[in-house]
């Protein structure tokens, strides 16, 4: 047994050795053959751009005649770029495989930005192909240029808005910049109150936030300029798009409290700071009917642009008592008397109601009202 071990060791140490010895025949050959036939978008082609709506762009090329598998990935450049560093690369489809690539338009979008193409103008990008077998890496021989014209509006939107400056709640400190309430992507609104002074856009509550300013044609622009206020200390309610780069700013005149069955407003809340509107002591009597008292209420907001009626998500309200916080919930509605409105809590009737209304970023915008002697 003991030989037959032995002679088992001999006959593996001879077959490692003459494998070592063998040339492999099989080694990864790294050559890369590049892609040299660009097939769609043809050369020259014009792409105006639609990132919201626009169908998607399918880069396609005639396969690299390389053995191995390969990876291939778009490559964009600026028109006098030579794809030494490209501004932005996008892998093919199938995970890189596919001699084609699915871009949307939003990318695109983006791509035309890093390549210095402005918003609502056109300009040249250049692309190829970049073909990649382990470490190797060939540019394609074949380049076609693109006409893209962007729309209004920033490519790279921002996740977060603040306004700061002299003109604001919160002074100068850009620790204390006030948050915007985000209300779809790339999109922001502030009720708050300005002063006389001046106001900029930023990203973040801090030195490193991308800064912004809306320009005297209510345009946002990227960049550390300011806007100037000149009127009268007053709430605002500020709506920006940076989709479509606009602006919608409206002042507020005034927020009065509706109450249904007198079908007129029985009281005007002031602003008091931090998006907040208080009347601090209001008579509050119910409308007595042959059925019964009613007790039915929402509001009416006075701004420049006109009047906005603020209420119930339901149109039919039950009894505050009770009820979740989502009750008090305060959405626009339309102006009918009895529609959308709450109900005072039943201790309010002949009696004071203090009434709080909240347009806060951080949360839904709510309302209080609070029963007393």
């Amino acid at each position: 047994m003991k030989k037959i071990v032995q002679l088992s060791f001999v006959v593996l140490s001879a077959i490692i050795a003459f494998t070592s010895c063998k040339k492999d025949d099989h080694a990864l050959n790294t050559t890369v053959a590049p892609v040299n036939t660009l097939i769609a978008p043809t050369n020259q082609a014009s792409i105006s751009l639609q990132p919201a709506t626009g169908a998607s762009i399918v880069f396609q090329w005639n396969a690299s005649t390389t053995q191995d598998l390969v990876l291939y990935e778009v490559a964009f450049d600026k028109a006098d770029g030579d794809f030494s560093k490209p501004v932005y690369k996008v892998l093919a489809d199938g995970s890189g495989v596919q001699a084609q690539a699915t871009i949307t338009q939003k990318d695109l979008n983006t791509i035309a930005s890093l390549a210095g193409i402005a918003s609502s103008s056109s300009g040249t990008l250049k692309w190829t192909v970049i073909t990649s077998l382990a470490t190797n890496a060939k540019v394609g021989t074949a380049v076609h240029t693109l006409q893209i014209t962007r729309p209004a509006g920033f490519a790279v939107l921002p996740a977060a808005m603040y306004i700061t400056g002299t003109a604001t709640e919160g002074g100068t400190d850009i620790t204390k910049a006030v948050a915007m309430k985000q209300t779809a992507a790339g999109v922001f609104e502030l009720y708050t109150s300005l002063q006389p002074g001046t106001y900029q856009l930023t990203d973040q509550p801090n030195a490193n936030g991308t800064k912004y300013y809306i320009d005297a044609n209510g345009i946002i622009q990227l960049g550390n300029s300011t806007t100037t206020i000149t009127a009268a200390t007053k709430p605002y309610r500020i709506n920006l798009d940076f989709t479509v780069a606009t602006t919608k700013i409206v002042s507020i005149d005034s927020l009065g409290l509706y109450m249904s069955a007198y079908n007129t407003e029985i009281g005007q809340l002031s602003y008091i700071g931090n998006s907040t509107w208080e009347i601090a002591k209001l008579p509050v009597t119910f409308y007595q009917f042959s059925w019964g008292r009613d007790q039915r209420y929402k509001f009416i907001l006075h701004t420049s642009a006109g009047l906005e009626y603020w209420g119930s998500t339901l149109a039919n309200n039950v009894d505050p008592s009770g009820q979740p916080a989502s009750y008090f919930f305060l959405v626009p509605v339309t102006n009918d008397q009895w529609n959308n409105t709450y109900k005072f809590p039943a201790a309010a009737d002949t009696h004071n109601v203090k009434v709080d209304v909240y347009f806060q970023a951080a949360s839904d915008y709510t309302h209080t009202a609070t029963a007393f002697n």
